[in-house]
């Protein structure tokens, strides 16, 4: 077990949203696993259809990649049209948003939540307006506690995966407790970054006995922010040798490690593992010396095209949404990142 697990601030999140645990899962043709859709179909259409994808923090690469393919889903059928809308971090944006949408007369509406509490208020605005919704990347529940239909990804399982290959390269690299410490970056009141930073130590803990201390560090989830904020950690830490970095995401991670190597931190003695691969491959693709050893490679491409490709089947076929739909996910390094796809930024 770890000897502490130190926190620069306060963990605010509430619950987690409980998921639905799935009976049976089925590999479809995106790579992704999919769970047996629920008896029953809905209404079908052979017109022009309009989804609404609406994102949280837009700019980044990921969810970039993932309106990508949503678009790139969508030529597939030939008359849909996605309107994305990128809300930011704004969670009163989000529910405008889902308002707007609906009185724009969408036939879908895709969306990834700012903050999952908003869950039930735009379930429920979708539900009095008729129009089917489904979750992307954060899951939600209703009032009664009941999850939409969901793709993304299972933040612990990323996590975990994340956890233990930070641990392989930490027992490779023969380091010892006394000298190293762990840097754990993320949004604190995100249940799906405490899922995945939390998957991360156990993972690891299982793998190491008696390893380092975590430093708990709390961001905005921007390369930025974690790039400031790891800054006071490492000025408070001057004595520490070595460190092991991770995230909720490639921001954060990345962030923290362009810290410690701006603070003159060797990139041998920094071991950090990206959750995303989009930000850790630009070293690797600049064939520089780096303290970002490997990633989790998710794809939003993937998601975005398997929450349009389940969407267009209800609205065409009366196919019911499918309760939860699970990307595949891998660790990535520099020696293999460009032939499993990862599309560097």
């Amino acid at each position: 077990m770890f000897a502490t697990r130190s926190r620069l601030w306060a963990r605010t999140a509430a619950g987690g949203a409980a998921v639905l645990a799935l009976a049976a899962l089925t590999a479809c043709s995106s790579g992704m696993e999919t769970a047996e859709p629920a008896a029953g179909g809905g209404g079908t259409s052979d017109g022009p259809l309009t989804i609404a994808l609406i994102q949280k923090q837009g700019d980044q690469q990921y969810f970039i990649d993932e309106a990508n393919g949503a678009k790139e889903a969508a030529k597939e059928d030939g008359d849909v049209t996605i309107n994305v809308v990128d809300v930011s971090t704004d969670s009163n944006k989000a529910i405008s948003e889902v308002e707007a949408a609906i009185a724009q007369g969408v036939d879908g509406i895709i969306i990834v939540v700012p903050d999952t509490q908003i869950g039930p208020q735009v379930i429920q605005l979708a539900a009095d307006a008729g129009i089917p919704l489904m979750a992307a990347d954060d899951p939600i529940v209703d009032a009664k506690g009941d999850a939409a239909p969901f793709t993304g990804f299972d933040g612990t399982s990323m996590g975990e995966k994340v956890g233990a290959d930070a641990a392989r390269l930490y027992q490779e690299a023969g380091w010892t407790a006394a000298d190293t410490r762990i840097l754990s970056a993320y949004k604190q009141d995100q249940p799906n970054c405490v899922e995945r930073v939390d998957g991360a130590i156990d993972a690891f803990s299982q793998a190491v006995t008696d390893g380092p201390e975590v430093i708990e560090v709390g961001t905005d989830n921007s390369a930025t922010d974690a790039q400031d904020k790891a800054g006071a950690v490492i000025t408070a830490n001057s004595g520490v040798k070595h460190w092991v970095v991770w995230g909720c995401n490639d921001e954060n991670e990345t962030g923290v490690v362009t810290a410690l190597q701006n603070a003159g931190v060797a990139p041998a003695d920094i071991i950090g593992v990206g959750l995303g691969a989009y930000l850790t491959c630009k070293d690797w693709n600049a064939g520089q010396e780096t303290g970002n050893k490997s990633a989790l490679f998710i794809s939003g491409v993937e998601v975005g095209k398997a929450a349009v490709t389940s969407m267009v089947d209800l609205l065409r076929n009366g196919t019911e949404l499918p309760p939860k739909t699970v990307a595949n996910t891998e660790i990535v390094d520099a020696s293999n990142w460009e032939e499993k796809g990862v599309v560097c930024t």
